[in-house]
């Protein structure tokens, strides 16, 4: 078994990379990516915590891509996302770290937008919260790449929501009362920084994207012309049958396919190390057809 897709606390993960590292040899995992929301800051750790414990580690990252539908690409429906991994990012540029540093800024400032529209809020509902707080939710880990799931985690703390589906149905979701919008990287930005740097850029679950069967060929195939080199067909949100039908698609578009759980920890349940949809293991096959990410 093998895992191309997980997150650790230094973004919105719950465990510690290095116990994370622990948790994959445990369940007998032969490789795994650590891929955190717009930070590298876990890798290190990970990485030695992986020699360490003799498991193949793969060094990645998963980018927010400013999805507003450039260069003849159609945008998403409301509330669509557009996350990028970037998997064997064995030697990093200036460049990218430069870039990478800009994303971090750009998310903090969108925390600091949901803090004022909490405090804004909080004269509906006791909402309001300092950032020491979130600071907090997030364990206190020094360059912890904060975000939506440590709100989430706040409004369960305060007995607000019962779970994450309601943090977000109710308030962070697109259109809800403590929403903001995020800023991310362009797009043809980030493929050229990920290939650079030694990776492979990856859409990160497609159905997320929020666009119909009848126009994600096109939109697939738009950004391979422009750089991309994987899909990741297989992922814990989506019906086995759809997961079929993405990899189908990327076969037919000479992509490679990969396949992750999207691992959080407790916060995310549904989502366990090495397996992907509807509890499918997620084979070290995969990784074989990859050359950039062989041994």
């Amino acid at each position: 078994m093998v895992d191309l897709h997980t997150h650790s606390n230094i973004s919105d993960g719950e465990l510690p990379p290095a116990m994370l590292i622990k948790q994959a040899v445990k369940q007998g995992l032969k490789a795994i990516a650590l891929t955190d929301h717009d930070t590298l800051g876990g890798l290190e750790a990970a990485k030695n915590e992986a020699l360490a414990a003799n498991i193949r580690f793969i060094p990645g990252i998963e980018i927010n891509i400013d999805w507003t539908g450039r260069n003849g690409v159609s945008g998403p429906g409301p509330g669509g996302e557009f996350h990028l991994l970037g998997l064997g990012l064995n030697k990093p540029t200036p460049a990218f770290l430069a870039a990478v540093q800009a994303l971090s800024l750009r998310r903090v400032n969108r925390n600091r937008q949901i803090l004022d529209k909490m405090y804004e809020f909080s004269m509906i509902t006791d909402i309001d919260a300092a950032w020491a707080e979130l600071e907090a939710i997030a364990g206190g880990q020094k360059g912890t790449s904060l975000g939506r799931l440590h709100f989430a985690s706040l409004l369960i703390k305060r007995k607000i929501v019962k779970n994450v589906n309601q943090a977000f149905d109710r308030y962070l979701g697109a259109g809800k009362p403590l929403f903001a919008p995020k800023e991310g990287m362009k797009f043809d930005e980030a493929v050229a920084l990920i290939r650079e740097s030694g990776g492979i850029p990856v859409l990160a679950h497609p159905i997320s994207l929020f666009v119909s069967w009848g126009k994600l060929p096109d939109l697939i195939k738009a950004l391979k012309d422009q750089g991309l080199m994987g899909l990741e067909a297989w992922h814990p949100t989506a019906k086995p049958g759809s997961c079929r039908r993405l990899e189908i698609l990327a076969k037919e578009l000479g992509l490679y396919i990969t396949e992750g759980s999207d691992y959080h920890g407790s916060v995310r349940p549904d989502r366990k190390l090495g397996y992907s949809a509807k509890g499918r293991k997620i084979d070290d096959a995969i990784l074989e057809v990859i050359p950039e990410l062989a041994v």
